[in-house]
């Protein structure tokens, strides 16, 4: 039976400092829930609730409604909740393609990147110390499982960039447009905050300026830059 201090843990983990306290993340939904567990991510506690066949969930602790959505962070909980531990970063592997990201704040635009990597056969992503935290549950409510098989890192992004030897592209409304660019099989992508984009101290260790070019009468300021993501990343595997 679920304990009060259980509830109180799993509902503080929708904030980062608990999280990275306990070394916990909370994800929902069965879907989710079900690939982390297959990609061999290790389980602290999982839970469903009395609306589902218990016999279809061998493992998990059986609660009642109330109490799960106690748990949830969503406003209609799907009834299955997963408490993971949070996994130790790989080693960076430099001879593919790696995004890095700037200074990300929105938790939709990292989940989406997220996924993005993920369908783009991306296995790194580098985030700067100030980047969205990968595990707030809107982040892991966007990456749709996702999550599991992208490596992520937090670091000084100046310091990663300065040590790598691939080369190293960024966006920028002044760039040379990406279509005509010859792009090798290796290089970091850097993606900058959505409202400031790359920021100074990081462009100078851009060694490629590319860009999306604009088309027919467009008026907009700029892409939104999940968006811009998944144009990049699509014309580096094209």
């Amino acid at each position: 039976m679920v304990t009060k201090n259980q509830i109180k843990l799993v509902v503080s983990l929708k904030q980062k400092k608990y999280r990275s306290q306990h070394g916990l993340f909370v994800v929902e939904g069965q879907k989710t829930v079900n690939e982390l567990l297959q990609c061999g991510l290790k389980p602290y506690k999982l839970f469903v609730d009395d609306s589902h066949n218990p016999h279809d969930f061998a493992g998990f602790e059986l609660v009642s409604k109330t109490l799960l959505k106690q748990m949830s962070s969503l406003a209609n909980p799907s009834g299955v909740l997963g408490v993971f531990y949070i996994p130790d970063p790989k080693k960076m592997e430099e001879s593919d393609w790696i995004v890095a990201l700037d200074a990300i704040r929105d938790p939709g635009n990292l989940g989406t990147i997220i996924r993005l990597c993920d369908w783009f056969g991306v296995k790194h992503l580098v985030c700067s110390e100030d980047t969205v935290d990968c595990y707030n549950p809107k982040v892991l409510q966007a990456t749709m499982g996702s999550i599991a098989r992208v490596n992520m890192m937090y670091t000084n992004l100046q310091n990663f960039l300065g040590k790598t030897k691939l080369p190293v592209y960024g966006t920028f409304m002044d760039g040379e447009p990406v279509y005509d660019k010859k792009l090798p099989l290796g290089g970091i992508l850097v993606m900058g905050n959505e409202a400031n984009g790359i920021s100074n101290e990081i462009s100078g260790f851009i060694t490629e300026r590319i860009s999306i070019p604009q088309f027919g009468e467009a008026t907009a300021e700029s892409l939104n830059v999940a968006t811009a993501t998944a144009i990049l990343l699509n014309e580096i595997r094209r």
